[in-house]
C-alpha cells in the first residue's frame, strides 16, 4: 500500500520499535506540558497564559489608569496573537486573576461578576470588564520593552513574546501557584509583601543568611481569606524542604445572640468568620448540613449564611444546654473547617522543573532580578549617551548658527548640506542629521537654554548609571530602595494567624459587676493611677472633676479614697512640698501649680482655682499632669492632637513657666491637644481610633522629631471620614493591650502582633466589631494590671477581671464583655489595680 501511494517517497521509510517510538513522544509530550502550560517559571511566578494575558493587556494599553476594557476583547487577542488555545481557558485564567479570594495579591482589576468563594461561576466574557492592577503594571510591565528580557517568536512567529517578563518582586510568593503536570504538581502558598521584602532585604545584606533567622522574617503563608495556621513544624518543613503540609483552620467564636423578642431565650451560637485558603463556603455549609441529618454531628439546631460584602459570616445556632467547644470540635474533625494545605514548591530554572526551598527560590530571583537591573541601567545608559550625543551636536550649531545657516543657504541639497556640516563643524552623522531636522523655534534664547539644562541632566545620569553598573554593591543598593517602596506602595497587613497554642474563645463572658454604692461617709475605690516611684513623702491626687489635694505617703492607703462615687482619681504621683506640677489643657498651654498652694484633704479647691483664669477661657479643659522632678528620666514629651499631629518637645522646655502658662504645640482652628505624656528616644507608642484601627511606631527622630514649642507637628495618623483617636499609650515590646468598644465588647492583644509603620500609615486592624454601630471606646495598658473599672452613661460601673481576656496571648476573638441596658453605653474604662 505504501509502495502503491508512495506516501514517504522512495527510501524514507525508517523502521523503528514502537516502545521507543511511544517514549520519545511521550517525553516531548510530557514536556511540553511542564514547560508550556502547567508550571509556573520561578523568575516571574507566571504560566505561560498569565503572561501572555498581561503582556496582551500590556500592548492594548490597559493601565491603571485607562479605562476598563471588555475580557471578551482581551481574550481574542490573546487567542490571536500569543495562545492558540481555547477561549475559556484563557477567561478562566483571567478571572483568577482578578479573585481577590484566589489571589492574595491580584494582578487584575474587574468589572462585573468575577465569582465568589461560593464557587459561582464568573458571568460571561462579553459581560465583565478588567485591566491591569497597579502591583502589575508598575512591577512587571514597566521595563518590559527596554531591553530588560528576552523576546521569541510566538506560535506564527508573526509577533514577538516575552519569554519572561521583568518581574521587580517574587510573584511566585506573593500570590503562589497551583498546577498539575504530567507525572508532578506544584503548589505554593501564598506570602505577605512585606515579609517577603524583608527578607530578599536580609539576603541581599547577608548572603549566608541562616534558614532559622530567615523563617523569623518570613514566619509562614498569608492566605487571601485570612484564617489561622495551627502548627508550624509543616511551615518550617516546607519552607527547607520545598515540601510539607500545613494545617489551617477557620476562624470561628462562640457567641449569645441576643432575641428581638421578649421572654425569648437567649441562643449560644458558632460563629464562622473566615475560611481556609481555597475551601468552598456553599459546599461546606452543605457537608455540615448533611452530616447534621445523619446525626453525625449533634445539638446543631440552624445554620444560615448571614455573607455579605464586608465578610463571610456563617451563624451555627446550638440546641438548648450543647457544648458548644465539642460542636466546635466535631467541625473541625469532620469539616473543611480545618484543613490541610499541602505545599511542593515546584517551579521551572532554566526551563527545567526543580523543587526548591523558600532562601533558594528568594535567590533565584535575586539572581535574575540583578541581570534584569543590569540591563535596564545599559539600555538607559545607550539612550542616554546618544542623546547626550545629538545635544552636543546641537549645541555646537547654536553657537555657531550663522555659519550653519551659510552653509546650509549654499548647499544643493539636503545630503550635500549633511556632508558640509559634518567636515565644517566636525561633527557625526546623526549629529548632522538631528541639526537638518532641528526646527527654527530651537534657534531662540529659552530653547537654548532648555537644551543645555537637558544636557547637564543627562551627564549627571550618565555618571549615575555608570556608578551603578561598575559596582555592584551601589546596584544591590537601588535595588533595596526600589523594593523598599513597593513595600510602602503594595504592602499590607498579615490576614492568615500563625500559632502554636490552640485555643477556642470562650463560651460566654460572664461580667463581674461591682456597681459602687456609697453616701458621703464612704470612700470609692476605682482609680485610674499613674504613678511614678520617686523618693519623696507626699502623694499628690487629682480626681476627674479637677478636685487636687495632697497626703502624707504614710497616710494613705493602697488603694486612693475618694468620697464621691461620682468622681474618679486621674491622677496620683508621689512629690516634694518644694516642687511643681505641670497642668496641661487641650488648647496646647502647660501651667504650673506650686504644691505650697495645694490642701491636705480633699476640699472644694480645684484645679481651676490654683490655674491662671485664661487657661479656663474657651472651656480648655486639662488632659495631664506631671511633676517636674529635677532627675526625671524622661527626656521628651509626647504631644498628639485631635487631628493626627504629632511631635515631641524636649522637657527643658519646661523650664522657668511663669503663672501666664506657655504654648508648647501651635494648633489648627478646631483642633485640640489630646494626649501628651514623658517618653525616650527607642521607646515604642501605640495609638487607637475609634474604627479599630492600631499603630504602632518606633520613637525615633526619623518617625518623631524633636521639635520647637512654635511647631505644629508631623501628620502621624490620617483618620478615616468620622474617626477619633481614643486611646495614646508608650509601650514595650511585649505589652499587651486592652481594647474596649462602646457597645460592651473587649479583648486583649499582644503588642507584638502589631506590626510597626512609619509615621503617616493606616496601622493594624486591632479590633473587629460585631454591631455596625459599635466604635472603640478606650484602649488601656493590660501590664501588671489585675481588673478594668468601666463606666456607663447611666452612672454604672463595672469591674472587669483582665485575666479572662488574656487566654490566649492576645489572639482570642472580641468578646461581651458586659451586658448593656438597651440605651446604655460605655463612657470610661481606666485600669484598677486591686
Amino acid at each position: 500500500m505504501v509502495q502503491q501511494l508512495n506516501l514517504l517517497g522512495q527510501g524514507q521509510i525508517i523502521p523503528t520499535a514502537l516502545h521507543a517510538e511511544m517514549e520519545r513522544s511521550y517525553l516531548e509530550y510530557a514536556m511540553s506540558v511542564i514547560v508550556g502550560r502547567a508550571l509556573p517559571d520561578v523568575r516571574d511566578g507566571l504560566k505561560p497564559v498569565h503572561r501572555r494575558i498581561l503582556y496582551a493587556m500590556y500592548e492594548l494599553g490597559l493601565s491603571p489608569d485607562r479605562p476598563f476594557r471588555k475580557c471578551a476583547r482581551v481574550v481574542g487577542d490573546v487567542l490571536g496573537k500569543y495562545h492558540p488555545h481555547g477561549d475559556q481557558s484563557v477567561y478562566d485564567a483571567m478571572v483568577r486573576l482578578v479573585q481577590d479570594f484566589s489571589s492574595r495579591y491580584p494582578l487584575l482589576s474587574g468589572h462585573g461578576n468575577f465569582g465568589s468563594v461560593d464557587n459561582d461561576p464568573a458571568a460571561a466574557m462579553r459581560y465583565t470588564e478588567t485591566r491591569l492592577a497597579g502591583i502589575s503594571y508598575e512591577t512587571m510591565l514597566e521595563e518590559v520593552n527596554e531591553s530588560t528580557v528576552d523576546f521569541t517568536g510566538n506560535f506564527d512567529n508573526s509577533q514577538q513574546e516575552p519569554v519572561v517578563l521583568p518581574a521587580k518582586l517574587p510573584i511566585l510568593l506573593l500570590n503562589g501557584c497551583s498546577g498539575i503536570a504530567v507525572g508532578m504538581a506544584t503548589n505554593i502558598p501564598p506570602h505577605n509583601l512585606n515579609e517577603i521584602v524583608n527578607g530578599l532585604i536580609a539576603l541581599i545584606d547577608q548572603p549566608d543568611l541562616t534558614d532559622d533567622k530567615l523563617l523569623k522574617l518570613i514566619p509562614g503563608p498569608d492566605f487571601p481569606t485570612g484564617g489561622e495556621i495551627i502548627d508550624t513544624t509543616g511551615i518550617k518543613e516546607a519552607y527547607l524542604t520545598g515540601k510539607g503540609i500545613i494545617p489551617m483552620r477557620g476562624v470561628a467564636s462562640i457567641e449569645i445572640l441576643k432575641s428581638q423578642k421578649k421572654r425569648s431565650r437567649e441562643k449560644t451560637a458558632i460563629i464562622v468568620r473566615e475560611l481556609p485558603f481555597q475551601v468552598n463556603k456553599a459546599a461546606w455549609i452543605e457537608k455540615v448540613a448533611e452530616l447534621v441529618n445523619l446525626g453525625k454531628i449533634g445539638d446543631i439546631s440552624d445554620i444560615r449564611d448571614e455573607s455579605d460584602r464586608q465578610g463571610i459570616r456563617v451563624v451555627i445556632e446550638l440546641k438548648k444546654d450543647a457544648q458548644p467547644q465539642n460542636v466546635l470540635n466535631q467541625l473541625y474533625k469532620q469539616t473543611a473547617l480545618q484543613s490541610n494545605f499541602g505545599v511542593i514548591m515546584l517551579g521551572l530554572v532554566d526551563k527545567k522543573p526543580c523543587q526548591l526551598s523558600l532562601k533558594e527560590m528568594l535567590e533565584e530571583f535575586l539572581r535574575f532580578r540583578e541581570i534584569t537591573l543590569t540591563r535596564q541601567f545599559q539600555y538607559e545608559l545607550t539612550e542616554k549617551r546618544e542623546r547626550v550625543h545629538l545635544l552636543e551636536g546641537l549645541l555646537i550649531a547654536l553657537k555657531q548658527v550663522k555659519k550653519v545657516i551659510e552653509i546650509l543657504a549654499n548647499s544643493a541639497d539636503g545630503t550635500t548640506a549633511k556632508i558640509s556640516l559634518q567636515e565644517k563643524l566636525k561633527i557625526s552623522e546623526s549629529q548632522a542629521n538631528s541639526i537638518l531636522s532641528m526646527p527654527l523655534r530651537r534657534i531662540t534664547g529659552l530653547e537654548k537654554q532648555k537644551l543645555e539644562e537637558e544636557f547637564t541632566q543627562l551627564q549627571g545620569r550618565i555618571l549615575q548609571l555608570e556608578g551603578l553598573l561598575a559596582d555592584r554593591q551601589e546596584l544591590l543598593k537601588a535595588f533595596k530602595k526600589e523594593l523598599r517602596s513597593f513595600k510602602r506602595k503594595f504592602g499590607d497587613d498579615r490576614r492568615t494567624k500563625i500559632i502554636n497554642n490552640i485555643t477556642i474563645p470562650v463560651e460566654k463572658v460572664k461580667e463581674k459587676k461591682t456597681t459602687v454604692k456609697s453616701d458621703e461617709n464612704e470612700r470609692e475605690s476605682l482609680p485610674l493611677i499613674i504613678t511614678q516611684e520617686l523618693p519623696t513623702d507626699a502623694v499628690v491626687q487629682i480626681t476627674a472633676k479637677g478636685k487636687i489635694y495632697w497626703q502624707p505617703q504614710t497616710a494613705i492607703e493602697k488603694i486612693p479614697l475618694i468620697k464621691k462615687t461620682t468622681d474618679l482619681i486621674v491622677y496620683q504621683s508621689l512629690i516634694n512640698k518644694q516642687e511643681q506640677i505641670m497642668v496641661f489643657f487641650d488648647s496646647g498651654k502647660a501651667y504650673p501649680i506650686s504644691t505650697v498652694q495645694i490642701p491636705s484633704f480633699p476640699t472644694k479647691q480645684t484645679i481651676e482655682r490654683l490655674v491662671s483664669n485664661s487657661a479656663m477661657q474657651n472651656d480648655y479643659q486639662p488632659i495631664n499632669y506631671l511633676c517636674l522632678h529635677p532627675d526625671n528620666e524622661k527626656s521628651t514629651l509626647l504631644l498628639l492632637t485631635e487631628g493626627g499631629f504629632v511631635k515631641r518637645v524636649s522637657l527643658k522646655e519646661l523650664d522657668g513657666i511663669g503663672n501666664r502658662g506657655f504654648q508648647l504645640i501651635k494648633l489648627k482652628p478646631k483642633d485640640k491637644l489630646k494626649y501628651i505624656f514623658p517618653v525616650n528616644e527607642g521607646e515604642e507608642l501605640a495609638i487607637a481610633t475609634t474604627g479599630g484601627r492600631i499603630l504602632h511606631y518606633n520613637i525615633t527622630d526619623q518617625n518623631i522629631p524633636i521639635m520647637g514649642k512654635s511647631a505644629q507637628g508631623n501628620v502621624g495618623i490620617k483618620l478615616r471620614f468620622g474617626e477619633t483617636i481614643v486611646g495614646c499609650l508608650g509601650v514595650k515590646n511585649d505589652s499587651n493591650l486592652v481594647l474596649i468598644s462602646k457597645l460592651g465588647y473587649g479583648k486583649i492583644i499582644s503588642i507584638n502582633f502589631i506590626r510597626k509603620i512609619s509615621i503617616g500609615e493606616i496601622g493594624t486592624q486591632g479590633f473587629r466589631f460585631k454591631q455596625k454601630e459599635d466604635h472603640l471606646q478606650s484602649m488601656l495598658l493590660g501590664d501588671n494590671c489585675e481588673n478594668i473599672v468601666i463606666k456607663t452613661n447611666l452612672d454604672q460601673r463595672y469591674v472587669i477581671d483582665v485575666h479572662k481576656l488574656s487566654s490566649n496571648q492576645g489572639q482570642n476573638s472580641e468578646k461581651a464583655l458586659i451586658k448593656l441596658q438597651p440605651d446604655e453605653v460605655i463612657t470610661l474604662a481606666l485600669n484598677w489595680q486591686s
